[in-house]
């Protein structure tokens, strides 16, 4: 007890002696005095001040950032780390298939038909290459129920010469090519006579071409091109037609005008008329200009443009000039997915011989050949792609020619004395025809290995001297379709549908030489298909199925086709 008393006093006294201390080092400035309240403090707001958002501070403590400078001191450090090497991820990928530049096929079939053809191009330089092909298509006939020869053939060669260098490119080909056909389409009533008379219904036909053209590169003039042909028959018929055509975009003033000058001569003659043994002769050149202004804006595209042409008619001597329209016009309705075009545009269109004979190779060497004049080609439409893969296209026409030539029939002569003339061949005829016609087409490709072909057109006719539009058929049709089975199998369809046409058939009457009596053709549906198997890149073996229907229907009028046949043969591809 005592100890704690004693630990209290001397805490007590160490207490008295740091007070005493203290007030030493510092006296006390407050006096004491009576304070006297008058009245309660009332604040005002004069008595109030703003706080500054920023003070300043006149502390003498407050000290002043220093700049700290840091200095990094980099020291390699050994190290035996290794790291792997990257590699970029295995796609499988198929090799790509060797492209050969020359190739050979070979095929056989039923109706004794022999199909060849060659094909073959050298690179001579970088920019130098040579080329040609010779092909043939034969068949020796054998049409049931027919008294006359039905064979045919068609071979052709051609050679090809190709330059291309900085500022140009050019090319010139030669070519020749022989038919033979058989003018067997002879009406039942007049079989008999015509065996007596033992005619000779074969007609052959050859033709000799030459032509070159040249692409020009950043300069006014695009392209030109000239082109020669002699063609005739064994039946003493000539025809020489030469062309030239130039392309160039003419300015005027910031803007261009896509310009065509053309140049066309046709000249013949056949050995005589139809009814008349005196010889016939045609010749016409004609020079035309067309000139097109093209306008875009946004959506909208409009090419306005017209066409003049200067006709001489060599053994007529008569002269006529042409004008024609040239408009046409596009507009992107939604996109891709629907375009709506139309136009309105007319031709002078030159026929001559070769055309019509091949056209319909049973045309007689009498032919009277004058040129087309289309006045005007109007037509409007839809069109557009419905996905990725498939498009379509619905359109409208009226087109009205004038002389458009329309193959007709032969009437019988009395005392008939060319093979040709018992309603076995086909001569042309000329008419106003004025045609309206509406179709659409579909057209599907799913990826390389799938496409698909799908079109109609239905047409209408207005003639304004014959009798009918002569074999002009009302409804057109197609189908193509193209199928990779696998790398090893390919297959493929082509079906055609043609309408019912209109001809004539002549009735011979014993006081008059022949009766003209319009006829009906009925109309024909041809399915094509063919298979193919690749035996290894360079070697293939095909198979073709023709006329599978299995109708002799008649194209021309007594003139049956052929019914179903099969092909076989192989295709082989090398390099020199």
């Amino acid at each position: 007890m005592r100890k704690h008393i004693k630990h209290i006093i001397l805490l007590v006294v160490t207490l008295n002696v740091s007070v005493l201390v203290a007030q030493t080092r510092e006296k006390d400035t407050i006096k004491t005095g009576v304070i006297d309240v008058v009245k309660p403090y009332t604040p005002s707001i004069s008595d109030a001040f703003k706080v500054k958002e920023t003070p300043n501070l006149n502390d003498e403590v407050t000290t002043n950032k220093k700049d700290i400078k840091y200095n990094i001191f980099s020291i390699p450090v050994a190290s035996t780390f290794t790291p792997a090497k990257g590699k970029a991820a295995v796609v499988e990928q198929k090799a790509p298939e060797k492209v050969f530049d020359n190739y050979a096929t070979l095929g056989v079939g039923t109706y004794t038909t022999i199909l060849g053809e060659v094909y073959v191009s050298h690179a001579i330089s970088r920019t130098e290459s040579i080329g040609g092909y010779i092909s043939h298509h034969s068949s020796q006939g054998g049409i049931e129920n027919l008294v006359f020869d039905d064979n045919f053939s068609d071979s052709k060669l051609n050679i090809n010469y190709g330059s291309r260098l900085r500022d140009l490119s050019w090319n010139v080909e030669a070519g020749f090519g022989y038919k033979t056909y058989n003018w067997y389409g002879v009406p039942e009533s007049q079989i008999d006579g015509a065996v007596l008379d033992q005619i000779a219904v074969g007609h052959s036909f050859f033709d000799a071409h030459l032509g070159s053209d040249i692409s020009f590169e950043d300069t006014y003039i695009n392209s030109a091109k000239v082109f020669f042909r002699r063609f005739g028959d064994n039946q003493g018929s000539a025809e020489n037609r030469f062309t030239a055509q130039i392309k160039a975009d003419i300015p005027i003033n910031d803007e261009e005008l896509a310009t065509v000058l053309k140049f066309d001569y046709l000249g013949g003659a056949f050995d005589r008329s139809y009814g008349v043994d005196e010889e016939l002769k045609y010749g016409n050149f004609f020079v035309g200009l067309s000139s097109t202004y093209q306008m875009k804006q946004d959506d909208l595209t409009v090419d306005l443009g017209a066409s003049v042409y200067y006709l001489n008619d060599t053994e007529g001597s008569d002269n006529k000039v042409y004008l024609y329209p040239n408009v046409t016009a596009t507009y992107r309705l939604v996109n891709d997915i629907l375009i709506a075009y139309g136009g309105i545009q007319g031709d002078l269109i030159q026929n001559s011989y070769y055309g019509f004979a091949n056209e319909n190779p049973f045309v007689s060497p009498t032919l009277y050949i004058q040129p087309t004049d289309q006045l005007y080609n109007a037509f409007v439409g839809l069109k557009g792609k419905v996905s990725s893969n498939m498009s379509y296209n619905v359109s409208g026409r009226y087109i009205s020619d004038r002389n458009k030539a329309l193959f007709r029939n032969n009437d019988v002569t009395a005392n008939s004395v060319q093979d040709y003339s018992y309603g076995n061949s086909f001569g042309i005829v000329y008419d106003d025809i004025k045609t309206y016609s509406v179709g659409g087409e579909i057209n599907v490709d799913v990826n390389r290995n799938f496409t698909l072909g799908i079109k109609a057109e239905y047409f209408d006719y207005a003639s304004d001297t014959q009798a009918e539009a002569w074999n002009l058929p009302d409804i057109k049709g197609s189908l193509f379709l193209d199928y990779q089975i696998s790398d090893k199998w390919y297959t493929g369809a082509n079906l055609f549908y043609i309408g019912e046409r209109k001809d004539q058939l002549y009735v011979v009457d014993p006081i008059i030489n022949s009766v003209p009596v319009t006829v009906t053709l009925d109309s024909y549906f041809d399915a094509n298909v063919h298979l193919g198997y690749h035996v290894n890149e360079q070697f293939s073996v095909f198979a073709k199925g023709n006329n599978l229907g299995n109708q002799g229907y008649q194209r021309w009028q007594n003139f049956p086709v052929q019914s179903i046949q099969f092909l076989a043969g192989a295709t082989y591809k090398f390099d020199f």
